[in-house]
């Protein structure tokens, strides 16, 4: 009766659970925020892309007006010439005319003469006047094709910006998409996280070595090793065989979709050591959690869902200096996570 009373007294501790909560909001707040800025990046460099390919098609098509402006006028300067040459042809051949009538009146050797001088600057006239009709047409068939060359960019910059709209179009959907997936993938894994950990309480019981710290689940060092030592004591077994059928189950319930790992930590206190086999607390914290992570390994869990990191003194909970705020951090954590 007296355990059954203390048990009903003992306060609820909310503590954990809202961590967990806020932990996994920040989570998800930081997959979407990631997202959003490749998405924002991808944009711009295509959109970059899309107004280089712009100014220089514009660039081509000032330049061929430009072009087409001179041929116009280089026409109208052709067209002038032969305008002259036409207006001195008639000129000279009605003078002709009225020498050959002279001539024909009165014959006399210098107006035969006259008129064959005019016969041949008559001749020299329409040769001018051919060449000139003739330099007239290439103008004309050059203004046509650069007229069909300016209608292809216009149709090409029309394109252009028509696929460049579909493709801004196709990213929004695309990020849109991807942000509903990756929130449903942290959604899951979240639950996960939660009936892993949950099963975890159930399986170890209520200890007061074994804690849930926010997203991880934290052991002391003491539970699986001696002070200054990453051997494996044989009381720590029992303990890491319920764990490693845990996460067996948890292999099982997870999709195969779902990219997942479980990372084990190793901390260690401030207190300096330095021998042959760990020069630093860095190679202890190391080697704690890669002996962890062999034993599971060894106990059938899949090398593709373990990390073993070691953190060394830098990561402390507690940063008083006391036994116990040491003992605190001379710790093991599992944390769930995605790979």
């Amino acid at each position: 009766m007296a355990l059954g009373r203390r048990g009903r007294d003992r306060p609820i501790d909310y503590w954990p659970g809202f961590v967990d909560a806020l932990s996994t909001l920040l989570l998800v707040f930081t997959f979407l925020l990631s997202v959003f800025i490749l998405t924002q990046f991808f944009l711009t460099q295509e959109m970059a892309g899309k107004d280089d390919v712009m100014q220089r098609l514009q660039a081509q098509i000032r330049q061929l007006t430009d072009l087409l402006s001179l041929e116009r006028a280089n026409s109208q300067s052709s067209e002038s010439e032969l305008a002259s040459v036409r207006a001195s042809l008639e000129a000279s051949e009605s003078e002709r005319d009225k020498l050959r009538g002279q001539a024909i009146a009165v014959p006399a050797p210098s107006d035969t003469g006259r008129a064959n001088a005019l016969s041949r600057e008559l001749d020299l006239q329409k040769d001018v006047a051919a060449r000139a009709a003739a330099q007239i047409e290439l103008l004309n068939q050059q203004i046509a094709a650069l007229r069909r060359q300016m209608a292809a960019l216009e149709e090409a910059l029309n394109i252009s910006e028509k696929r460049d709209a579909e493709s801004q179009s196709k990213i929004t959907d695309l990020g849109r998409r991807l942000n509903v997936a990756l929130a449903q993938r942290v959604q899951e894994l979240t639950r996960f996280r939660s009936e892993f950990f949950g099963r975890l309480r159930d399986i170890l019981g209520n200890r007061p070595d074994i804690r849930v710290v926010g997203d991880r689940f934290v052991f002391q060092s003491e539970v699986f090793f001696d002070p200054g030592s990453a051997v494996m004591k044989p009381e720590a077994i029992a303990s890491l065989d319920k764990l490693a059928g845990a996460i067996l189950d948890l292999e099982k319930a997870i999709p195969p979709d779902i990219s997942w790992a479980l990372r084990i930590d190793g901390h260690t206190d401030n207190r300096p050591i330095s021998n042959a086999q760990f020069p630093s607390n860095w190679e202890l914290s190391a080697a704690r959690a890669i002996a962890v992570v062999q034993y599971l390994i060894a106990k059938g869990v899949s090398p593709n869902h373990l990390i073993a990191a070691g953190f060394g003194e830098y990561q402390p909970l507690d940063t008083g200096t006391s036994d116990e705020a040491r003992a605190r951090n001379r710790r093991i954590e599992l944390k769930l996570t995605e790979r």
